[in-house]
Order: C-alpha cells, then sequence, then structure tokens
C-alpha cells in the first residue's frame, strides 16, 4: 500500500508533480482543495469566505483524515494545510510525506502569472507579493520541514523537467 502526501507552498508544482507521478506510478491522484470543492459544491475561497479560517481549516483537516483513508494514493495537501492542528504527524503516521522545496524567486514567478486566480494574492504589487511569500514561507516552514523527505521543486516548468522531477522523486522514495 502506497500513500504519499506532497506538501509545500502555494505555487510549489504539488499538483503538477502529483498527477505526472501518480500516472508514472499507476497511482490514484487526490488533491485536497478539489476534493473539498466536490464534496461540498463550492470553491475553497466560497468556504473560506462562509466559514471563515478557522471553520475552512477544521473542514480542511475532516477531509485530509478522510482522504488518508485511501490506498495506493498521491495526495496533493492544500497549501496550509500542514500548518493547522497535528496535521502534519498525522501524516506523517499515514505514509510518505514530500514537501516541495521551491526558493522564494520560483514560486513569485509562478505565483505572479497565476495572481488573478488565486484570492489571497490578488491587488498585490510585485514588490507585495514577493513580500507576502517570504513571510508566510517563513512561517511555515518549520511545519513543512517535518516532512519525511526534502524534495527540490524549483525546476518542472516543462514536460521535460517534470519527467526528470517524477524520476528523482522515484528515486528518492526507493519506489
Amino acid at each position: 500500500m502506497t500513500r504519499i502526501f506532497l506538501i509545500g507552498y502555494m505555487g510549489a508544482g504539488k499538483t503538477t508533480l502529483g498527477k505526472a507521478f501518480a500516472k508514472e506510478m499507476n497511482l490514484s491522484f487526490v488533491d485536497q482543495d478539489w476534493y473539498i470543492e466536490e464534496r461540498f459544491h463550492k470553491t475553497v475561497q466560497e468556504i473560506f469566505a462562509e466559514r471563515g479560517e478557522q471553520g475552512f481549516r477544521e473542514l480542511e483537516r475532516q477531509m485530509l483524515h478522510e482522504i488518508a483513508e485511501f490506498e495506493n494514493v498521491v495526495i496533493s495537501t492544500g497549501g496550509g494545510a500542514p500548518c493547522f492542528y497535528d496535521n502534519m504527524d498525522f501524516m506523517n503516521q499515514q505514509g510518505s510525506t514530500v514537501f516541495l522545496n521551491v526558493s522564494p524567486d520560483v514560486l513569485f514567478c509562478r505565483l505572479k502569472l497565476a495572481s488573478h486566480s488565486r484570492p489571497v494574492l490578488q491587488g498585490k504589487s510585485n514588490e507585495e507579493l514577493r513580500a507576502f511569500i517570504v513571510h508566510t514561507l517563513e512561517k511555515r516552514k518549520p511545519f513543512y520541514s517535518k516532512a519525511k523527505y526534502v524534495f527540490d521543486a524549483d525546476e518542472l516548468e516543462d514536460i521535460y523537467q517534470i519527467k526528470s522531477s517524477v524520476s528523482r522523486l522515484r528515486n528518492i522514495l526507493g519506489l
């Protein structure tokens, strides 16, 4: 039975690498945010707006426990999921955790392109966006660093880098 949790900051490549890795390994893939949206027929942003951060984080934790029952799966967690409650310890007990470590500069480039689709980033100038990434990443690193494996995910920009990353991740996990 294989259960792999990919954790890291938004834009780290959890979904990109997770889908490619799951396909290569013939495993199921679950994106936690997509799973929540499917179950509740609302976007994460709508749930966040209705329930507030605390309410969303409680729901996120419940869904994490539900998803962690799945077998032969790669799970892309929400960027903040490891940072609340006992989520990080729980994931470490349930499977292999992999922190996709990405430099703030690479995150800035990726998130600058996607800032329109991420409400928490909307309306930020380049300087504000860079400062937000650095500050939030610094706060989350102690949680992310509890992962069993740390994986450099700076290079996920094209099909060749993704294939190379899948191979590296396979080696790191010994699969």
